[in-house]
């Protein structure tokens, strides 16, 4: 699939249901006039009074700016509780985070299958949330790939075995790739605010039911049943459709698992198990009909199946994976080992453009942009490629909140003996002890992470990362800037990487807007902004031998932007640049792709691409929420 127009699809489906939320509030508004003027003896009158004339404009004003704000504000009030991201579902249905360093084996098996596949796919490593039920089900939550997190079953992860469970996760994947999370999450809003309608009629009537002697009383109580019949009726009709296109979303969720894993039957089983258990996929958690169309399997049970299902037949959904399937859910017992890291180390050439002779440059980053959205089984391979050749006190390190960002100030410690004393000096003055104790202990080992590691090893923190306080927070950015600015200049890596970090975690500790509503804009809206990256790509890379005025001209003209002339060093400061980058967020998702071709020509001006300047090149597409896989290596 192809990710920027999965990403655009979903931009114009949500703006195809904000257009059905509207088409159903006039309808609410109308029906509930009609209800009032009928409770009100409108349509007693005689025949020959036109009814226009007998409507009380003032009244239907009044009554129609009420249904706006009930129900504006009943999904506004939803929205903003789930305004936490994937967390907030997660707690919703009950789930508890798996962390690592478990003894439970199960739970250990699906963070490293998780791990691996975010690592493949080029995204944040998502956390995982346990649910405690029986059941085999899963989801994916969130508004985009940096607060989306992973929730699965107890019953998943005790039945399913590693490929099972590789598939399932592709699949939830698949969601979180192609934009399907944020309208999963606007579903519930809106569906609650129409809901809200039937909650305050059944409240009207518990509370009229001891005065309906009075004339008063019946009208109260009528106008109490017909609102509870409105809202449920919009409820109703509000899960058809989103039953109707979470059925659709699955098929191709399904799909893009067998894409990503190369192995039909992973997926195929886990849904075979699903036929076999006699617990199914159904959920007991009350809050599973409100993420019912997020879920793996169906999560509810529906008394009009066809109608209400979120999720296509079991059979259909095997069949279209396998095709010859006999129809039988019997499957051997699931194999409970666990591949180790050593199986799957082997050691990896050195990176830099000698390494990249085979390829040039630009169809290097043109072959990564090509897989944005697109796991192979070639990237989860190497997934386990690179989790085998990081040191494994790293790795081991990188599980635990402590020692997480030890690794981080790790990565941004010098070369230089006297400055790396100084920036521990100065850690020690403001970072936590337990922190500058692990970081100690790691440095006294001389672990050495190749350059292509680097950021793979950083997506491994992340989820630990995001479990710090909000103070942990705002003090493990500071001692970022102190350790950066230390030697009075930033470096292209400490850049990259305080991008990363920094907009995925800000994702969750400091959202810019707690709705996550995010306007998009054409490139030539943004010319300034796409002026001042290409110019900072342009002089972060080597171009030695390169006509670099020659070079902007053609990205420039590749984006249909007027030419100009290339902004100096010293008028581009780490502030403008990281705020550029901040506004390009808004570019549309189909000219996303368009952007960073322009940034692959200035990079492969030269005829190689340096990690480094790799490095950077996938900041950017961090940034702009588009995942890059992790840069091919050669092993031996």
């Amino acid at each position: 699939m192809d990710f920027f127009r999965s990403q655009d699809i979903a931009r114009k489906n949500t703006v195809r249901l904000v257009g059905l939320f509207v088409l159903s509030l006039i309808s609410l508004i109308a029906i509930t006039n009609l209800l009032i003027l009928f409770a009100l003896g409108a349509f007693a009158e005689t025949i020959n009074v036109p009814m226009f004339q007998r409507i009380d404009w003032r009244l239907f004003a009044y009554v129609s700016v009420a249904i706006l704000a009930i129900v504006g504000f009943g999904s506004l009030y939803k929205l903003i509780s789930l305004s936490g991201g994937g967390a907030r579902i997660a707690e919703m249905m009950q789930g508890r985070l798996i962390v690592n360093g478990s003894d439970n084996l199960d739970e250990q098996r699906i963070l490293n299958v998780v791990e691996e596949m975010a690592i493949a796919s080029g995204t944040p490593v998502p956390p995982v949330y346990l649910i405690e039920e029986e059941a085999i089900n899963a989801f994916a939550a969130g508004y985009n790939t940096n607060d989306a997190v992973i929730g699965i079953t107890r019953g998943a992860i005790q039945s399913l075995s590693r490929d099972e469970l590789q598939g399932v996760i592709a699949h939830e994947f698949s969601h979180i790739l192609h934009g399907d999370m944020r309208i999963n999450i606007r579903l519930i809003g809106i569906l609650h605010g129409i809901m809200v309608l039937g909650i305050i009629g059944y409240y009207i009537i518990r509370t009229t039911g001891r005065s309906r002697r009075s004339k008063d009383g019946n009208q109260i109580a009528v106008l109490g049943i017909g609102l509870m019949i409105i809202g449920y009726a919009g409820t109703f009709f509000g899960n058809l459709i989103k039953a109707a296109v979470s059925r659709q979303r699955e098929f191709l969720a399904d799909a893009s698992a067998v894409q990503y894993t190369r192995n039909p039957n992973g997926i195929a089983d886990a849904l075979k198990r699903i036929g076999a258990s006699s617990t199914g996929s159904i959920l007991e958690n009350p809050g599973a009909s409100e993420i019912s169309h997020s879920l793996f399997g169906n999560g509810v049970r529906r008394s009009l199946n066809s109608l209400f299902a979120t999720h296509p037949p079991l059979e259909k959904r095997i069949k279209q994976i396998q095709p010859q399937w006999d129809g039988s859910y019997e499957l051997p017992a699931r194999d409970v080992k666990e591949p180790s890291a050593a199986t799957t180390k082997q050691q990896a050439s050195p990176s830099g453009p000698q390494a990249m002779s085979a390829l040039s440059a630009l169809a290097l980053i043109d072959s990564l942009m090509a897989q944005s959205g697109n796991v192979h089984e070639a990237n989860l391979e190497q997934a386990k490629v690179i989790l085998g050749n990081i040191p494994e006190p790293l790795i081991a390190a990188a599980r635990d909140p402590f020692s997480a960002r030890a690794i981080i100030y790790l990565l941004l410690l010098d070369e230089s003996e006297e400055m790396r004393a100084a920036q521990l000096r100065a850690l020690e003055q403001s970072a936590d002890p337990e922190v500058v104790q692990a970081l100690q202990g790691l440095v006294s080992k001389q672990l050495h992470v190749q350059e292509e590691f680097r950021l793979p090893l950083v997506n491994v923190c992340l989820p630990v990362l995001r479990q710090l306080s909000p103070k942990q927070y705002v003090k493990f950015k500071e001692n970022l800037q102190v350790l950066i600015q230390s030697d009075g200049r930033t470096s292209l890596w400490e850049w990259a990487l305080q991008r990363v970090v920094l907009h995925q975690l800000d994702a969750v500790f400091a959202p810019k807007n707690k709705l996550h509503h995010t306007s998009h804009r054409a490139i030539r809206h943004l010319a300034d902004e796409c002026k001042i990256i290409l110019a900072f790509v342009l002089k972060a890379g080597r171009t030695d031998g390169v006509d670099e005025n020659a070079v902007y001209q053609q990205a420039l003209q590749m984006l249909k932007l007027e030419s100009a002339a290339i902004p100096t060093r010293d008028s581009m400061s780490i502030t403008q640049i990281n705020a550029a980058l901040d506004t390009l967020v808004h570019l549309k998702p189909l000219q996303k792709p368009a952007f960073l071709k322009a940034c692959a020509i200035i990079i492969a001006a030269d005829g190689a691409a340096s990690a480094q300047e790799l490095e950077v090149f996938r900041a950017i597409a961090a940034t702009l929420d588009c995942p890059i896989p992790p840069i091919p290596i050669q092993t031996t």
